[in-house]
């Protein structure tokens, strides 16, 4: 099982932007996941091609379960 923390953004240019983190740690906190977004934002240091990150948009966890068949 594969969980994919996922973090989008709006761009300075009213784009989307996604940041994504592999296996978050949990449990996820909505307070401290809206602090560290906005602390991203506010320090300049993740740009996409499409802008700036300017505003959050929104957050989720990508659950991803994967069953291998042997085929024979």
């Amino acid at each position: 099982m594969a969980k994919t923390l996922e973090l989008e953004f709006v761009t300075e240019f009213g784009k989307s932007a996604r940041l994504s983190i592999d296996n978050p740690k949990e449990p996820i906190v909505e307070a401290v996941l809206k602090t560290a977004m906005e602390e991203m934002i506010t320090s300049g240091v993740f740009t996409s091609t499409n802008g700036n990150f300017a505003s959050i948009k929104g957050a989720r966890v990508i659950d991803r379960n994967v069953t291998e068949y042997e085929i024979i």
